[in-house]
């Protein structure tokens, strides 16, 4: 084969898979902005939408971040005395927080404000570096230098509106009063029974804070309900009353050795309580029955402090022959008998299956029922009930105010245990006449023997009497509820008895020279808690009466709680009573009556009223 050497060279094309393609960087990035574009169309929707459309739900939320409603606590009222003295008032106060968290210089912070805060430089210092958010740095400074403060305008201080409770008698009458805790609130006796009446309307004050409570800096507060200041508490009580009332039943606690002591005194026309004295023993132990709590302040006398709870409205006991009045003022209103009336008397006798006897032993006696009363016979109390019967006995317990709550509503009020019909053994004829089985608060006989003392009308007792309103006007309390318990006829016989129980009874340590007083001594066995049986050599004493016995203007009552040295109601209770009344007498410019009054012949003994 010929060939061509001029013909022209064959071109193959090479394909080669690792050779680079054709790129278009015009198109890619186009793309990129078209993304972009979305993108920044997608976000300025979204920015209207949160700006235009939701804007008012978004900014409501991010107010409610840093906006609070702040209680303000409106003052707490004050507590008076029948008289106007102050027991209890609330002083405004400044409260300093800090945000140490806002304070850039501790050190020249505390130099500025420690003349004003009234906290030294040193303390103030490190309580303005924790850095904690939230530092308490006074909470009872004075209004005019918080006042002070707040234009002084620190960063991170804030200065708000506070109070302290202040009690001007010291510990007279706490256990009446009661207390309050660190926020204000009351927790025991009158403090916490009004405590919706004395801690008035709280306020609100809408602020702008951070996460720990303190305001914001360059931030305002607004008042959106003002706080109403509370209403006070004029008490029927007579603060120097209670302080005589108050010492003299101390020293008596501490040279008897007694656990508690207890002294009422009540106005006999109105009901109204005069003093109210609830006192324990911190040196004495309390044994079986349990310890009684205390304020841990004493008042005067080593070792006896005031109560917590107010014993008068809150201990029940078996009240022994003071409970006697029970049996003589029915059987004297249903005529079973009178005064002459002779009782066989032998020492005992079998009731139901228990032996009954009196406190000394004796042969057959006889006595009226003056000399029953008077020397405070078990025996003789128990035949004269017997007549009565179980039906008009239970009766008159009710009509003299046993067994129900009083009315003043102190916190731990107790109506007492009582028997009734449903559970009536046959034992129970000769125990209730003479004060055992029933156990009832020191308040209820003294109730029962005021309503003797207030010819034969029972009157409740009270012990607020007014109400203070923030602008000093005073509204009277309701007058106390009353009914008759027994005929004026009766009621008079009656305190005519009871005034021999004293000129020759086992009252005769109650005796008040140129004032004639009518009353019951009381000296009751203590039963053993959870157990039928008596604690061993335990005993409660106790005098009740009234005076001038003419005329009757005060009523009182007197119990020592186990006292040691001696026992009897006679010899225990009765010189306390004593002395008070005859302080109280005076006091209100009482006429005493003229007559010499002493002990008559054949008095008889002081311990002669044990049950």
């Amino acid at each position: 084969m010929t060939t061509r050497l001029d013909s022209p060279p064959t071109r193959v094309r090479a394909h080669s898979s690792g050779a680079p393609r054709r790129r278009y960087p015009g198109r890619r990035l186009r793309l990129f902005q078209v993304l972009m574009i979305l993108s920044l169309v997608t976000l300025v929707a979204r920015l209207v939408m949160i700006q235009v459309v939701d804007h008012a739900h978004y900014a409501a939320l991010s107010v409610a971040q840093v906006r609070r409603n702040i209680v303000t606590t409106a003052l707490r009222a004050g507590i008076y005395d029948r008289y106007g003295q102050v027991l209890a008032v609330s002083r405004p106060t400044s409260l300093v927080l800090a945000d140490d968290f806002q304070i850039a210089h501790p050190a020249v912070e505390a130099r500025a404000m420690s003349p004003v805060v009234d906290v030294s430089v040193t303390k103030l210092r490190r309580l303005l570096s924790e850095k904690n958010g939230y530092v308490i740095v006074n909470n009872q400074l004075s209004l005019a230098a918080g006042h002070r403060l707040a234009a002084m305008a620190f960063p991170g201080i804030v200065v708000e509106n506070s109070s302290v409770r202040l009690y001007p008698n010291g510990p007279v009458a706490t256990s009446l009063l009661g207390g309050i805790n660190s926020s204000g609130v009351g927790t025991a006796g009158l403090e916490y029974t009004y405590q919706h009446v004395l801690a008035g309307q709280s306020g609100i004050t809408r602020a702008y804070v951070s996460t720990s409570g303190i305001n914001l800096p360059s931030s305002y507060s607004a008042v959106v309900r003002k706080a109403v200041p509370g209403v006070g508490l004029e008490l029927s009580l007579d603060t120097a009353l209670q302080f005589v009332t108050e010492r003299v039943l101390a020293h008596q606690i501490a040279a008897t050795r007694a656990v508690t002591g207890v002294a009422v005194m009540m106005d006999v026309k109105t009901g109204q309580i005069l003093a109210d004295a609830s006192l324990v023993n911190t040196k004495t132990p309390a044994g079986p029955l349990g310890p009684i709590p205390a304020w841990g302040q004493s008042v005067g006398v080593p070792g006896i402090e005031q109560t917590i709870s107010n014993l008068p409205f809150t201990q029940a006991y078996e009240p022994g022959s003071v409970f006697k009045v029970v049996t003589f003022s029915a059987a004297l209103q249903d005529g079973i008998v009178t005064p002459n009336t002779v009782l066989t008397i032998p020492s005992g006798v079998m009731v139901g299956g228990r032996y009954f006897h009196d406190a000394e032993p004796h042969g057959l006696i006889h006595y009226t029922a003056t000399q029953v009363l008077a020397y405070s016979s078990n025996i003789g109390t128990y035949e004269i009930a017997n007549r009565l019967g179980e039906s008009r006995l239970l009766a008159q317990v009710q009509r003299l105010g046993f067994g129900q709550m009083t009315g003043v509503n102190l916190p731990g009020e107790t109506a007492g245990l009582l028997v009734n019909a449903a559970n009536w053994y046959a034992s129970d004829m000769g125990a209730l006449p003479i004060g055992q089985v029933d156990a009832v608060p020191p308040i209820q006989v003294l109730d029962a023997f005021n309503a003797i003392a207030n010819g034969g009308v029972f009157v409740s007792p009270q012990i607020v009497r007014g109400y203070v309103e923030p602008n000093g006007k005073v509204t009277p309390a309701p007058a106390a509820s009353r009914h008759r318990v027994v005929s004026a006829a009766v009621d008079a016989t009656l305190v005519h008895m009871l005034q021999k129980v004293v000129l020759y009874g086992t009252g005769v340590n109650a005796i008040i020279p140129g004032y004639t007083v009518a009353g019951k001594t009381g000296t009751s066995n203590v039963p053993y808690p959870g157990k039928d049986l008596l604690l061993p050599g335990a005993f409660d004493a106790t005098f009740v009466g009234f005076a001038p016995a003419n005329a009757p203007v005060l009523s009182m009552i007197v119990m020592l709680e186990r006292p040691e040295t001696t026992i009897y109601g006679g010899s225990a209770a009765a010189p306390v009573f004593q002395q008070v009344m005859s302080y109280a007498l005076h006091h209100y410019d009482i006429p005493a009556s003229g007559a010499i009054v002493h002990p008559l012949p054949g008095n008889a003994g002081i311990g002669s009223d044990v049950t």
